[in-house]
């Protein structure tokens, strides 16, 4: 069994603001034209959407307006947390589990710690992924995330 990957930052912005870049302005930090399903192409997506709900679907819009479905919400509770089963290009029984809780430090500034599991769910390829997702997520979450929180 691998151990969970775990990423936590401290974002100079309010919990409610950070929960909402997150979720809601996800366009504005993820960067489509490096990692996206639309990639495999070469075009990078035209849009990437959380249906901020529970049992709602993480969804790009590729640039052929071919929709790709990375991920269910499982959990979510508006401004504390969020999780996901994960599964960016692949089948939905290979899914990894994101969760992301969202803590107040101060007024203008939130503890957000990023966490991914369930490695096993990718059979023979767990190690490869884990170690692909731990340097993607620096580049993704504690780079460009953490950026667009304090813009």
């Amino acid at each position: 069994m691998l151990d969970p990957l775990i990423s936590t930052i401290d974002v100079p912005c309010s919990q409610e603001k950070a929960f909402a870049v997150f979720v809601e302005d996800v366009p504005t930090w993820w960067p489509l034209d490096k990692r996206s399903i639309s990639m495999l192409a070469g075009h990078p997506a035209k849009s990437l959407s959380i249906e901020a709900k529970q049992g709602g679907r993480i969804i790009e819009i590729g640039h052929d307006d071919t929709e790709h479905h990375w991920g269910t919400i499982k959990e979510y509770d508006p401004h504390s947390w969020i999780s996901m089963d994960f599964h960016m290009g692949l089948p939905a029984d290979t899914a990894s589990l994101v969760e992301v809780q969202f803590t107040v430090l101060a007024d203008d500034r939130t503890r957000v710690e990023l966490t991914q599991s369930n490695w096993e769910a990718f059979g023979d390829l767990a190690e490869m992924m884990r170690g692909g997702y731990g340097s993607g997520w620096v580049i993704i979450f504690e780079e460009s995330y953490m950026s667009a929180c304090g813009s």
